[in-house]
């Protein structure tokens, strides 16, 4: 070989060995379509850490994301990277081998997640983890302070105490809760929101062992406590949607309004003067534990047939780590699951504290995986009771009836 070819192979390897790797462009997919400026911070942080890998967001609608993202991976079009509902929101796609599964090994900050965070996002037949969970979600009751301090309104430690206060600002001209249940999940939610205490953890542990069912009279006296609660909503209620009763509590027309932590976010941007607390409502009596529903609400995944997927798996271990985490909670003002994360919004610190005594957000968790589902099925009692059409224990029944066409401790 002469000289002048040694000279440009050597010169072609020193230019291969500076050049940098391929450039991976990855997609990734999300329902959150109101958190779309927060997301493109957090690739921002990812990218600048990873020279050459680009990830770019898009979101879709969320009523209908499931179908879009399910039908695109059977379709070979899905993204890189993906939001995957939990539970069984989830198991339509990972069971169908859309999602690369995951472990401490391909992510190790996983070891030090919540057993509880990570089996939202495992395969119940396979036992497999398919996500990264992102957040947890508490049902519970938001006030505004102004308006309980204006009328000398503590937050009450017993349901007649909830009631008292509630009569108080009817008295006074005022609306004790904002809420409505013309949106039928709402009429999931407020079940949660309001009488996970009366329900109490006993009735859950019996529930999940099979030693009961929807016809306790622990969930009929939480129906019970239900109805008679919304005495205090607003009038016309039944036909009241779910933006517009977030209005009347955001514009200081209602005193309180049985949500969920993620609901904060949204009246502090519709209302930044809104002083707001939060509380667990109360069981019976004083001494009963006061309970908030709790669920995780998502995780993200990645695509087991991307062409990029260790690029993928390295933005997985990002939004695993604390920094993301942290960098979650205070830009979304949301629950991370990570764990170690700090709030610095004392109102989320607050929710966090108060998840420390919680049941599970019950049809979401256990009964969104056959059909009719339990939330289905929740939904259409509670509002045939709130319209006088159904008794509490009828409703129970109706429940249990339901779900006993798929879950086995019903089957008679």
């Amino acid at each position: 070989m002469n000289k002048t070819a040694i000279r440009i192979g050597a010169g072609l390897g020193a230019l291969l060995i500076a050049l940098p790797a391929m450039a991976q462009d990855l997609t990734f997919w999300s329902w959150r379509q109101e958190d779309r400026a927060q997301y493109e911070q957090f690739i921002d942080t990812f990218e600048a850490a990873n020279p050459g890998i680009t990830v770019t967001f898009e979101t879709f609608e969320a009523a209908n994301y499931n179908t879009i993202l399910s039908t695109a991976l059977a379709g070979g079009t899905g993204p890189d990277l993906m939001m995957v509902r939990a539970y069984g929101g989830m198991e339509n796609v990972a069971s169908a081998g859309y999602l690369e599964p995951l472990s401490s090994e391909t992510i190790p900050a996983l070891a030090d997640f919540a057993p509880t965070a990570l089996a939202a996002e495992t395969m119940r037949s396979d036992q497999t983890l398919y996500a990264v969970p992102f957040a947890s979600q508490t049902q519970l009751v938001i006030y505004n302070k102004g308006i309980f301090d204006a009328n000398g309104i503590a937050e009450p430690q017993t349901w007649d105490e909830l009631l008292a206060a509630s009569q108080k600002l009817k008295d006074a001209g005022l609306m004790p809760f904002a809420n409505g249940t013309a949106t039928a999940w709402q009429n999931e939610t407020i079940v949660f929101d309001l009488t996970a205490s009366i329900m109490g953890k006993g009735f859950y542990d019996d529930l999940i062992a099979g030693k009961a069912d929807f016809t306790d009279a622990r969930f009929v006296e939480a129906l019970t406590a239900l109805k008679d609660i919304t005495q205090y909503f607003p009038d016309g209620f039944i036909g009241l949607d779910y933006p517009s009763a977030q209005q009347l509590f955001s514009s200081g027309m209602a005193a309180m309004f049985a949500g969920g932590s993620y609901e904060l976010a949204t009246f502090a941007t519709q209302n930044p003067d809104l002083e707001l607390g939060v509380f667990a409502a109360p069981g019976k009596t004083a001494e009963d534990e006061k309970l908030v529903g709790l669920y995780y609400d998502g995780g993200y995944a990645a695509n087991a047939n991307g062409a990029n997927k260790e690029a993928a798996l390295k933005f997985l271990n990002f939004v695993a780590s604390q920094e993301f985490g942290q960098a979650f909670a205070n830009s979304l003002n949301n629950i991370s699951t990570i764990p170690g994360v700090t709030f610095d919004n004392p109102l989320l610190a607050e929710v966090a504290e108060l998840n420390k005594s919680s049941i599970p957000y019950l049809m979401l968790v256990h009964f969104r995986y056959g059909e009719p589902s339990g939330s289905v099925l929740l939904q259409a009692e509670v509002q045939k009771l709130l319209a006088d059409q159904t008794s509490p224990e009828a409703a129970g029944k109706a429940i249990t009836d339901g779900l006993a066409a798929w879950y086995e401790p019903f089957k008679k």
